[in-house]
Order: C-alpha cells, then structure tokens, then sequence
C-alpha cells in the first residue's frame, strides 16, 4: 500500500518586520505529520531573526523538513515541475512584494512566488510595511490580479486575546487556513454576537 504523499509548502521570510509570524508557522507545520515544509531566507531575514527572536538561521531551518539557499535558483522549488501546495512569505518586505509584482526572479524566494503564480499554485504573502505608499498598494493589487493573496497580519480583537502570543496565534491560524491548512483551536473564529 502507498503511502500518502504529504501536502507541501513553502514558507519563506525576508527582512521585514514580524519574524515571528514565519517562525510560528514553521513550529506549528512541524508538529502535523501530513506537511512538508521547505523554508528560504533572506540574508535581510536572518538579520531581523537574529533582531526580533534572538536566533540564528539554523534554529529556522531546524524546524523545516527542507530548507533551501536564498541565492540557489536551481533548488526544486525553482521549479513547476516540483508541486507544492502552497507558498506563504511571512513576513514579506516591500522589495520581495514588488519583486514578485513585476516579474523579477532576483532570487528563491521571488522566483518560487512566480511559479506558484504561475502554475496558478496558492501564494500568500503577508506584508508588514505602514503605512503604505501607492507603489505599495499598486504592487498588492498586482500580485491580487495574477492570482495571489495580501494577507496583512492585522488581529482581530473579537477573540478577546489577552496576550500578545494568542494575538499572533490569531493572524497564524488565518494565515495557514487561507494557504489550506486546517488550525482548529489555534483562534476563536467569529460566530457571531448572541
């Protein structure tokens, strides 16, 4: 009997703001046994990494199953012919969106994007850039029209979280379900006031 493949997806962080955002979904996929996940970093990423988590390059890495050179354009998620699920750049500069925005394959990160665009594959980029400029707001109206989704990490305070880790936990769970991961229990979904 075959076994099942598992569903994989990309997570990728540049030097934006909000490390932490791509460092929970990397602790949260690692923990669901039907994921793959395939991480690149920018060098501006592990600086913010180093800034913001106070860790190192290979504290990310460790939590992937696969984790691949920012610079390696001949690595398989390069590649249509790899099939991934999703993609999910968190967080996601202003650079990175108008990389992917225009077309300009420069590294990993922007040409996994474009393939996922491409081969009509999800992509979910979550800038972290305020307040925005109209390049910026042009570019997210680019990347909407080819397919991808502008997901800004903005909390919803119907949740009543009382900590700053339930808050993230909150974008997180939006995040990996809008990319097509199943979170029950990492946040309160809205059901209405009763």
């Amino acid at each position: 009997m075959e076994k099942p493949k598992k569903k994989r997806i990309i997570i990728a962080m540049t030097g934006a703001t909000g490390a932490v955002y791509g460092y929970r979904m990397l602790a949260i996929l690692k923990e669901m046994p039907d994921f793959e996940t395939h991480l690149i970093i920018s060098d501006a990423g592990v600086l913010n990494i180093k800034h913001e988590l106070d860790l190192k390059r290979k504290d990310l890495y460790a939590l992937a199953d696969v984790g691949h050179d920012i610079n390696d354009i001949a690595a398989c998620v390069a590649s249509g012919a790899f099939k991934t699920d999703a993609m999910i750049i968190a967080p996601c500069s202003m650079k990175t969106l108008a990389a992917i925005a225009h077309g300009f394959g420069d590294n990993l990160i922007s040409r996994a994007a474009d393939v996922s665009l491409k081969e009509r594959r999800r992509l979910v980029v979550v800038p972290r850039e305020t307040p925005l400029n109209l390049a910026h707001i042009r570019n997210m109206g680019l990347v909407t029209e080819m397919g991808g989704i502008i997901f800004p990490p903005l909390p919803a305070f119907y949740g009543k979280a009382k900590t700053l880790a339930q808050l993230i936990d909150e974008s997180v769970g939006r995040i990996l379900e809008t990319a097509g991961v199943q979170t029950q229990g990492l946040y309160q979904p809205w059901e209405g006031l009763h």
